[in-house]
């Protein structure tokens, strides 16, 4: 489907600048920031490859089995079907984890490990659990405690303060993990 759009809307763009007489100018911002493009990846790149190494780390010693006994009193609340699966525990704390360090792209992979160990045991393939659906809300909220991924952006992009979102992204982050959990608890309960 998105083959199909992009194209679409790029001749669409086009065609408006034709008209318009505004080629020179996307013809500039094309090549312009093609280089910003470029620059803003290898910044990305850098954090996420320092980032997914911390993880890889963590998964190679007993790091990770401390980060999931500290996180087992939430995943047991949140997660009771599987609050005896120690391999969809570990899978959903190092989730969790990389959701608070603000690697995004490093939790994806996580999470589709830790969906699709919760996916073999589940009876009925065609629904979701109650814990699949609780999971899909947490990790969208994303709580963060460190958003190294938005830092790096900011950064790249000449900020003065690249941290000083902080608090908004605990906040936001927070809020939403607490409403989206509390309406995914009371439907379960519905």
């Amino acid at each position: 489907m998105l083959n199909f759009f992009w194209p679409i809307l790029i001749i669409i763009s086009y065609i408006y600048a034709i008209f318009c007489g505004n080629v020179t100018n996307i013809n500039n911002s094309i090549f312009g920031y093609t280089e910003v493009a470029v620059e803003l990846f290898l910044t990305l790149l850098g954090t996420m490859t320092l980032w997914s190494g911390i993880i890889e780390i963590a998964l190679n010693t007993k790091l990770i089995g401390r980060i999931t006994k500290l996180l087992n009193p939430i995943i047991s609340f949140l997660f009771p079907e599987n609050k005896n699966d120690k391999k969809v525990r570990k899978e959903i704390s190092m989730n969790i984890t990389a959701n608070l360090l603000g690697i995004g792209n490093a939790a994806t992979p996580l999470g589709l490990k830790a969906m699709k160990s919760m996916q073999e045991k589940n009876n009925d393939k065609e629904r979701l659990t109650n814990d699949m659906a609780t999971f899909i809300i947490l990790n969208t909220a994303s709580i963060q405690i460190i958003p190294t991924t938005v830092i790096a952006i900011r950064m790249n992009l000449g900020s003065q303060e690249p941290t000083k979102i902080i608090f908004a992204v605990w906040f936001s982050t927070i809020c939403a993990a607490i409403v989206g959990i509390a309406v995914t608890k009371l439907c379960i309960k519905l």
